[in-house]
């Protein structure tokens, strides 16, 4: 099991940044991130691969950058332009052979 810890959440006004982290506790390849907002399902927000292939909702394209660094097993979101809508418990995943691993969430709030 691959323990996965997110970090960087919180409060922001809309238009504004923030950086999610996310630290695994062994290389992965295959990493993504998701996000749940009230009343509605998880869905992917970015996934890279491991050729470092990186693919976005169309909702946060233009917005959202998603990059990892192998020396720290961590893989990070840079969330610019911030939108209420984009409200929501973000979730780290990671998938290590078919076996998904998830991440507890972490809260951003976009709100004035």
């Amino acid at each position: 099991q691959v323990q996965l810890v997110e970090s960087g959440g919180g409060l922001v006004q809309p238009g504004g940044s923030l950086r999610l982290s996310c630290a695994a506790s062994r290389s992965i390849l295959d990493m993504g991130w998701y996000r749940q907002a009230p009343g509605k399902e998880r869905e992917l927000v970015a996934r890279i691969s491991r050729l470092d292939i990186i693919n976005y909702a169309d909702f946060v394209k233009g917005r959202f950058t998603m990059s990892r660094d192998n020396a720290k097993n961590t893989v990070y979101l840079q969330m610019n332009s911030l939108k209420i809508e984009d409200t929501a418990v973000y979730y780290c995943n990671a998938n290590l052979f078919g076996a998904e691993s998830w991440g507890k969430g972490i809260l951003v709030t976009v709100s004035s």
